[in-house]
């Protein structure tokens, strides 16, 4: 069963110079909408195009172009909403946040402050076998994306790439319930989860595809959980925000790095600023990026170009019936339909198309024995050599041939590693390689006892050993084995060992 107490989370206590401190961690993930055009326009969304090649007129900020919302951007938020558990909002509205920026030819961010499209949801945030935490989520809204600036081409100039100009991102606000740095990481990987199973954003955060935005602030021990009986946020600590984290390594470095730094002030009697930084892994630490804004900063005004957006409780309806089964009840349905442990279920629903691999394999056939193939055997071979299951050499076919063979008798367990070496390497159906290579398992006991026999009669002095320590029965074993090519089934060879040593 997994620990689903939705009681105060407990921030995990850092130990101060002079006393202990708690740790509170709220995030802003950006989820870039997997959409083959932009949300105000017709543009391409293709990532390493030419710079400035997939940019529209109202991209580019020319005067008098309008915006036209991409209905399937909408239905995306829709789509992860609904996968969050979260409130869908019929009605919600487009603001504008007002800020210069180079990259920002419009002179401003079309988001959605006031009326998200998307309430309050949550996310379980698996901790290890038979542990989950809540985080809950505040809200969804959708916005376009700014460009990028590019500094490091020119020593006297700075370039700009307007291709990520009004790229439909989600901004998934969490409330500050996260407890530590390894919760904030393991957070931002489950919901990375769900949004690929749900296929509304890659996750490629190398690409910058999926970012978080990271709050820290630290308080002392007792004010979280005043902060929880009465939602003041008086009770935190002053919160500095940690911007454009794209690593889970780094968010857990970062988050490091900040509470220790705002402990250090705090216990030098200073006060913490509220401010945007950044995070420098090269040197491990965080560094001002400017003072944190409020709303009212960005002169927040309802954007004049768009109507509220209004959608049908029957639209919402028809979204959720396609949803597909999601990590958390896929997971549990692997325990309960194939008998395997929870860890063994959460390796192979990680990735939707790892959990789709498996479920091929394992039709018709022992879950726990095609659990074992797909996750030591193929998933091992596969991260050695950095690839992952959609690059598999194996088919789910002849993964289940191999493990057919195995259940038939018709080869051990040692000819099934050699025999799946050589489909991974080489290809081929399983059962026709058996049959033209010689690798079929020796059951004859006749001839499994003579070769046992005569090994017995050319070592006297092993098997008065073995009389002596029946432990030693197994240097025979290996013997029949070695002389048989490994053919001869483990289990007769055994039995007959055991009955010739007495």
């Amino acid at each position: 069963m997994l620990d689903l107490t939705y009681d105060a989370p407990k921030p995990k206590v850092i130990s101060g110079a002079k006393e202990d401190w708690e740790l509170v961690i709220g995030m802003e993930v950006h989820a870039q909408v997997a959409s083959k055009a932009k949300l105000f326009s017709g543009a391409s969304t293709t990532f390493g195009a030419e710079p400035n090649s997939n940019v529209a007129f109202i991209d580019a900020g020319m005067p008098g172009m309008l915006p036209v919302i991409n209905e399937f951007c909408v239905e995306q938020a829709v789509r992860t909403g609904l996968g969050l558990k979260a409130e869908i909002n019929l009605r919600s509205a487009f603001d504008r946040k007002n800020y210069f920026y180079p990259d920002l030819p419009q002179g401003y961010q079309i988001s959605q402050l006031y009326h998200p499209i998307v309430g309050e949801g949550e996310v379980l945030v698996d901790m290890g076998p038979g542990v989950a935490r809540r985080v809950r989520i505040e809200r969804i809204h959708i916005e376009q994306d700014a460009g990028k600036s590019i500094h490091d081409m020119d020593p006297n100039m700075s370039f700009v790439d307007l291709n990520r100009t009004g790229v439909a991102l989600m901004e998934i606000v969490s409330r500050p319930d996260i407890r530590g740095p390894e919760e904030a990481a393991a957070y931002v990987g489950k919901l990375r989860q769900i949004l690929r199973y749900l296929g509304t954003c890659d996750g490629n955060m190398q690409n910058g595809n999926l970012r978080a935005d990271v709050n820290v602030s630290v308080c002392r021990p007792g004010d979280f959980e005043r902060y929880w009986e009465t939602q003041d946020f008086s009770h935190l600590g002053t919160r500095c925000e940690i911007k454009n984290m794209n690593s889970m390594r780094f968010i857990q470095q970062a988050i490091e790095y900040e509470a220790r730094r705002q402990i250090a002030i705090l216990e030098d009697g200073g006060t913490v600023d509220q401010e945007t930084r950044l995070f420098d892994p090269d040197k491990g630490e965080t560094r001002s990026m400017r003072s944190k804004e409020e709303a009212h900063d960005y002169r927040y005004f309802p954007c004049p170009d768009l109507l509220p957006l209004e959608i049908e409780q029957a639209w919402v309806d028809g979204i959720a019936a396609t949803l597909p089964e999601l990590p958390d009840e896929k997971k549990a349905r692997f325990v309960n339909e194939f008998g395997m442990t929870e860890y063994d279920a959460s390796v192979l629903t990680a990735e939707a198309e790892s959990a789709a691999y498996f479920e091929e394999v394992a039709q018709g056939r022992d879950g726990k024995l095609a659990a074992n193939w797909v996750i030591n055997e193929l998933f091992g071979r596969l991260k050695k050599e950095d690839n992952d299951i959609t690059s598999s050499p194996v088919s789910a076919a002849q993964l289940g041939g191999i493990i057919d063979l195995i259940s038939k008798g018709d080869i051990s367990g040692k000819i099934a590693k050699d025999l799946f070496e050589i489909v991974y390497t080489e290809g081929g159906d399983p059962a026709e390689i058996v049959e033209s290579r010689g690798m079929r398992q020796v059951t004859d006991t006749g001839a499994i006892e003579k070769v046992v026999d005569e090994i017995i009669e050319a070592n006297p002095d092993q098997v008065e050993k073995a009389k002596v320590n029946p432990k030693l029965a197994g240097w025979f074993v290996g013997q029949v084995m070695k002389a048989t090519g490994g053919k001869a089934n483990p289990k007769a060879v055994n039995e007959i060992v055991a009955r010739k040593l007495g």
